[in-house]
Order: structure tokens, then sequence, then C-alpha cells
């Protein structure tokens, strides 16, 4: 009797274990396993952390700052991951793109040829998108390991150090990084800096989306709606001319909605998207007040039904229509990420302000506060 006792009392502590386990082994439906983000790299720990407003659920790591998963509802209350990534840290250290859902800094976008002059000194930064600089360089913000300051059910606060001569940046840089999921079904990306050396800084967020779910076919059938008059013309380098010119009349017209691939076949016959190999642009939002929070995109997924409307303080937002995906990554579910399946829609000052005296000036200096928001918000489109 005594052993059948013992033997009871094993498998229920046996159940009792794992049942206390899972959490820690699972998390968003079982695709993503925390004990899968545990490394240490530069000598700091990475780690998955799950956010919950009772809608939406999202997975980050403090590893570039990324946003791993994002579960939307559409129109039947159906759940789908709308942000492209990666199973594990491995996986994103062996990914041929580099940026998929990342923090982006010190300067988002391109500076030409890794070179601009600020107080009369010339500062030479890493090629690393021949012959520019890209998003803070090989070892910028997307590829290192944030600092978990604080976060609770709906929201993460991260920080990091970017030390004087990073990146050939001056200055050291504290940069903090808050993401919140509000009551409104919105992911609200706060950013803050302070310096001790005058230095450019543009930060931004490099989510790949597919409002149908993570490699489930092409992007060019979302409804795109930019708030913006102009865009960016750019050379076939993409760094800008230096003006911004009228949409009106140009395949770069999202004034009203439109689907993103109905312009493309003119592809052939207009520069700006040979240059991009299709939409990689800038686009100038129209700003009633500079720094106001404002409407900058709307994106409709006709089928599923999913809206999600970005808002931001930010001057300009970068259009990206996945150009560059060739199926060589394979994401979380097990699928590739091709050809114009996924989309980037990246709040930012202008490419290669330093080297552009005509454009907002992304320069911050000691005893300012870089401070700037943007709000990715998700809903269902009323019916047609």
């Amino acid at each position: 009797m005594k052993s059948r006792n013992l033997f009871v009392v094993l498998i229920l502590a046996a159940l009792a274990f794992a049942c206390n386990q899972k959490p820690a082994e699972q998390l968003i439906c079982g695709s993503l396993k925390e004990a899968d983000f545990k490394a240490t790299i530069g000598g700091k720990e990475t780690g998955l952390y799950e956010l919950k407003n009772g809608e939406l659920t999202m997975a980050v790591t403090n590893y570039g700052g990324r946003i791993v998963s994002l579960l939307v509802p559409g129109k039947n209350g159906e759940m789908a991951d709308v942000v492209l990534g990666f199973p594990s840290i491995d996986a994103y250290l062996n990914a041929k793109e580099v940026f998929h859902g990342a923090l982006i800094g010190r300067v988002g976008n391109r500076i030409a040829k890794g070179k601009f002059t600020l107080n009369d000194v010339e500062y030479t930064l890493p090629i690393n998108n021949d012959p520019n600089h890209l998003h803070g360089g090989p070892e910028g913000f997307h590829n290192v390991v944030w600092d978990v300051k604080a976060v609770n059910d709906t929201s993460i606060v991260l920080s990091y150090l970017s030390k004087d001569g990073e990146m050939g940046y001056p200055g050291n840089l504290n940069a903090e990084v808050t993401y919140t999921l509000t009551p409104q079904n919105e992911v609200k990306m706060a950013y803050k800096a302070t310096t001790d050396k005058s230095t450019p800084v543009n930060l931004t967020n490099h989510a790949f989306f597919n409002l149908k779910g993570e490699a489930n076919g092409t992007i060019n059938d979302h409804l795109l709606t930019i708030n913006a008059d102009k865009f960016t013309a750019v050379d076939s380098t993409l760094i800008p001319f230096g003006e911004n010119v009228p949409v009106e009349g140009t395949p770069f017209d999202f004034r009203e909605a439109k689907a993103i691939g109905a312009d493309l076949a003119l592809q052939s016959e207009n520069e700006q998207l040979q240059n991009g190999l299709g939409y990689d642009h800038n686009f100038a939002l129209n700003k009633p007040v500079d720094g106001e929070m404002t409407l900058a995109a709307i994106v409709v997924e006709p089928a599923s039904g999913r809206k999600m409307e970005i808002f931001t303080e930010e001057p300009g937002i970068q259009f990206y229509g996945g150009n560059f995906m060739d199926g060589a990554d394979t994401g979380k579910y097990g699928k590739t990420f091709d050809y114009r399946e996924s989309f980037a829609l990246e709040t930012q000052h202008f490419p290669d302000s330093p080297n552009q005296p005509a454009f907002p000036s992304i320069i911050l200096n000691p005893g300012e506060t870089y401070s700037t928001s943007s709000i990715y918000r998700f809903s269902v489109a009323d019916s047609q």
C-alpha cells in the first residue's frame, strides 16, 4: 500500500512539475519556445518576453529589441501572426535578412558612402549596403543585446548604451525604447535618447508585415494609403537627390487606398521604381505641425479584414515592398520568406539626413533629449 501511495505521489508531482514548466517552455500558441531564445551574445543574456492585452499577443526578444511575433484577430476572430520572425536566436544569427523586427540605430536608413561632417569633423562609418552605410552599420542596434529595464503583461522597456565611436558615431548615446500594447489594440513604440557629444540619431523599428499572416502569400493585394503629397526621389543606390517630389501622376500616389501592386507593372518605365526594384522609398508625410502625432498610413488586407493604421510624430515613413526577399530565409512556421510577400512601413526622418541640408535635422546635442513615438493600431475594416 505504501509503495502504491508513493507511486501516486510521484505521478502527481511529475504532472505538477510539467504544468509548472509549460509557460517557461512554450509561448504564443506553442510556436515559440523560451529556451530557444536563451543565449549569450557579447557577454549579455538574451531572452523572449510575451506581452498581451486581451486581443493582441506579441513576443519580443532583447536581441536587437526585435518583435518576433504579433498575433492579431481578423473579421471572424481568427488569429494570424502578422510579423515575420524566426523560431530561435540561432535562426536570427544565421538569417540572410538581418533586420527582421529589429530596433534600428543609431541612424535608420542610408548615409551616402558612409560619411558625414558634423561640427567641422568628418566621420567615416562602415559600408554595409555598398556603396553606403545602412541602418547603423553591421553592428548597429539590431545586432546588440538590449538591457531589459522593466517588463509587465503589456509593456517592456529596453535600454542600450552605444559608446563613443561605436560604428563610427560620436558620443556616448543612452537609448531607451518602450513597447506597449494599449487597450486600443495598438503597438506603441516610444523612443528616447541622450548624448554627451553631438551625434545624428534616427531610431525606428524594422518589422516586416503580412496581414494575411507570416509567409501566407503576396502583399500586393493589400490596400495601402499613405498620407503624403510628396516622396523622396533617389538615385540607383537609394540615396536622395535632395528633394521631395510630388506623388501626383506617379505610381507613388497612395493618397487614396489602392492595391500595393496596382502600379508595379510600370516599373519598366518608371525610373524611381527601377531604382528601388519596386517600392523602397521615403514618403514626406503631410504634417500640419512638425512633431505632432498624425496618421501616416493605413493598410487593409481585404480577405481577413485586418487593418493596420500607423500614427507617428516623425516627418517621414519608408515604404518597402519586399523586393529583396528571395526565399533564402525560413520563418517560425517553416515557410520561406518570398518575393513581395511582406512589407515594411518604417517611421523615420529622411534618408541621408546628415548630408542633406534641406531635410529636417537629426542631430542630437548634449543637454537635449531625443523623444519620439509611433503607433501601429490594429482593427477590422468595415465591410464594403
